[in-house]
């Protein structure tokens, strides 16, 4: 592996200096001056200390609860609770970003296996590639950094081996011999955005939509816009690929790549530009701590929709919903039809809105695929703190975590993607079911 740090390199012998010292020596006395502002911290106490600051962040969120309830008496010390609210909501949101920010790392951590990478592959696949790498020093959660590893290495992999040409074909589309991969990075609102950008052939959409009949993912009436024929891409084992390379992982690794993705709370896209190359985009949250939700209410219990998944949310028109035979509700949003999924009845609730012009409807998107959850109410926005749920219950599809509110309930987060495969299983069980009847 290439050493990418000179200053660490035994290659060459320490030069003295005049007064005796080493040029290494002086190095080194000059780097622990530069690092005497820093210290290394295990990484367990870390993550004691954001949980301690999840805590912090909920009896915060207890106390706003608390003087909200406040009857109109003591104007004085109702006053005097709100000024402690505030400066508690102050010293709650710095010390939340300060710890935080302990865990973050630039992504060149994961940016610097590339450079070996790419150069070996070339010389394999016998084509000539130029690396560009924008962005390196983006900081991102030192988990987010750990993870994404992988599936950005299958990514370029998958663009060295199917996207960019050899040097003879790339001249007969009038294109320089030398392809180009692009590694970039840079945060957008609460998010790091990775890309993974080449100038090859594109996606061949024929292609993939002729595989996707052939395995019966999709039917041949469909009608698929592009974005949902590229994200075909993502089914597990697809592959267009007539031989097997193991290159880019033998046409098992997409599926792979979106599960990882998924995990960490993100999304992945393909925008496409055929004989031009395509772009692979993949959006992750800053922290996995910590959450911007929307609370919803279904019957008499609350849930939290991550903000990033919405789309908008609207009141319901009952005339512009049409229900299809072994299928679910659809619902007419100007230009097109969105799956409707009762909430009430997916999670098996008792009581809830029924009536579409009672209720509201959530427009959410994941992996290209919009659908409307259908909930009796807004309870407003905020900041929650994640809990995981795997150390006390099984993995339940379509719900991630959970959170605790103000008022000390527990309220669940939904997993968009998991929630639309799960409303996806339950029409293909009624269509098999309308069938058998």
């Amino acid at each position: 592996m290439v050493n990418a740090n000179p200053a660490i390199s035994s290659a060459a012998p320490p030069e003295k200096s005049v007064k005796g010292q080493s040029a290494t020596e002086k190095k080194a006395a000059s780097s622990s001056k530069q690092d005497s502002g820093s210290i290394r911290v295990g990484i367990d106490k870390i993550d004691a200390l954001i949980n301690q600051v999840g805590e912090l962040v909920i009896v915060q969120s207890m106390l706003s609860q608390i003087g909200s309830s406040l009857h109109e008496g003591g104007d004085n010390m109702i006053e005097k609770l709100f000024d402690g609210i505030t400066q508690l909501e102050r010293n709650t949101r710095e010390l939340q970003e300060s710890v935080l920010q302990i865990r973050m790392l630039p992504i060149s951590f994961s940016f610097n296996r590339f450079p070996r990478l790419v150069r070996d592959l070339s010389k394999t696949l016998e084509k000539k590639i130029d690396l560009q790498m924008i962005g390196e020093q983006t900081e991102v959660d030192k988990t987010v950094l750990e993870k994404i590893g992988d599936p950005l290495v299958h990514l370029v992999r998958n663009s060295l081996d199917h996207g960019i040409e050899t040097p003879e074909v790339r001249r007969e589309k009038g294109k320089p011999d030398t392809g180009t991969l692009t590694l970039q990075a840079y945060h957008e609102g609460g998010d790091i955005i990775i890309k993974v950008i080449d100038d090859g052939a594109g996606l061949n959409r024929e292609r993939i939509l002729s595989k996707a009949i052939e395995r019966g993912i999709v039917g041949e009436a469909e009608e698929l816009s592009d974005e949902r024929v590229f994200n075909l891409i993502f089914q597990p084992g697809f592959s267009t690929a007539d031989t097997i390379s193991d290159v880019s992982g033998r046409g098992v690794g997409m599926d792979v790549v979106r599960r990882n993705i998924r995990d960490l709370g993100g999304h992945v896209s393909i925008a496409n530009n055929p004989d031009a190359g395509s772009t692979v985009t993949i959006r992750l949250p800053l922290t996995l701590a910590i959450l911007d939700g929307q609370l919803v209410r279904i019957g008499e219990e609350t849930y939290i929709v991550s903000l990033v998944s919405i789309v908008e949310s609207l009141q319901m028109q009952p005339e512009h919903t049409k229900s299809v035979a072994g299928s679910s509700e659809l619902y007419r949003l100007r230009d097109e039809y969105i799956p409707v999924i009762r909430m009430n009845e997916l999670f098996g609730m008792q009581g809830g809105t029924h009536d579409f012009s009672d209720g509201l409807l959530v427009v959410v998107e994941a992996d290209g695929q919009r659908v409307g959850l259908f909930v009796d109410d807004l309870l407003g926005q905020q900041q929650i703190v994640i809990k995981s749920l795997e150390s006390n219950f099984t993995q339940i599809q379509g719900i991630s975590g959970a959170t605790i509110l103000g008022d000390g309930t527990v309220a669940l987060i939904m997993d968009v993607p998991g929630l639309i495969q799960r409303h996806h299983e339950c029409c293909i069980r009624k269509q098999r079911l309308s069938n058998v009847a």
